[in-house]
């Protein structure tokens, strides 16, 4: 079977990973001389908390070209295919680094390596349907092509109360128009075809969670969905609530922000990834 692999900016929950025998490649998040792994050593909330504590603001850094060579050397012991499902290669060196690794391993193991073009719930959808196909038994050049043709269908908007975290992480591109507002709105930032852009704002959290829903709306075919957030859990699910109204329960993915996401989108950021159903 095809084993499907990818970053921890996808914020894939560890218990799903775990269950559906996917590996998470973890980012590093680094206050000064302190490093850790993403969503190893560090938890969101203990991230959140250290970020509210510390004086220092996180840096975060893809893993090397060696730390792939490690997991892809392991999983060919396991499988003669596997594919590699990563951040978008605008935002983040894994997409890279992974290629890197790829030319680097001495098995006769067949590699992969997808631009997903996304990140996020949105990259998150894409890895859950390689898996899904490579339990069914697709082969990695089905899975390949499935993942690459879905891509352009994802869909990323989220949610914060500040752009400060995205602008000092150097994140946040054409939403750079975003900035500078007197008014104390809530920012809403788009995540497509590997690019951060400027959706709208919202003057309260009520009317941002009515924009993520009626951004929801606006897909008439949709595949599956998920809904994260970084400190607001009681947000998470009230949103969760309000788009099984469009989209049935078990479509519905709930998750966490990671810690090197939450170092470019601060607290309260809460935010909905939609995949399109392919006709």
């Amino acid at each position: 079977m095809v084993k499907i692999v990818t970053d921890s900016v996808s914020d894939l929950p560890p218990q799903l990973a775990k269950e559906l025998g996917i590996t998470v490649v973890p980012l590093y998040l680094h206050f000064g001389t302190e490093s850790y792994r993403d969503n190893v050593d560090l938890t969101t909330e203990e991230f959140y908390d250290k970020l509210a504590k510390s004086r220092i603001f996180p840096a975060t850094s893809a893993a090397g070209p060696g730390i792939w060579v490690e997991v892809f050397t392991r999983l060919a012991t396991e499988t003669s295919e596997i594919l590699v499902v990563t951040a978008g290669s605008r935002l983040s060196a894994s997409y890279e680094s992974a290629l890197q690794a790829k030319t680097m391993v001495k098995t006769d193991c067949r590699i992969e390596v997808v631009d997903s073009t996304s990140g996020i719930g949105g990259e998150m959808l894409l890895v859950l349907l390689a898996s899904k196909l490579a339990r069914k038994g697709a082969n990695l050049e089905e899975v390949s092509n499935a993942v690459k043709k879905a891509a352009p269908g994802v869909h990323v908007l989220v949610s914060f109360d500040t752009l400060e975290y995205l602008r000092r992480g150097g994140r946040i591109g054409r939403a750079q128009a975003l900035l500078g507002s007197l008014l104390r709105v809530n920012p809403l930032i788009g995540l497509k075809n590997g690019e951060v852009y400027p959706y709208g704002r919202a003057r309260n959290r009520a009317q941002a969670m009515d924009f993520l829903v009626n951004f929801v709306k606006g897909f008439p075919h949709i595949d599956s969905i998920a809904v994260e957030d970084a400190t607001t859990p009681d947000e998470r699910e009230v949103l969760a609530q309000k788009l099984k109204q469009i989209v049935p329960e078990e479509r519905i993915y709930q998750t966490k922000v990671s810690p090197a996401v939450g170092a470019h989108v601060g607290p309260h950021a809460l935010g909905v990834s939609v995949l399109e159903a392919i006709e």
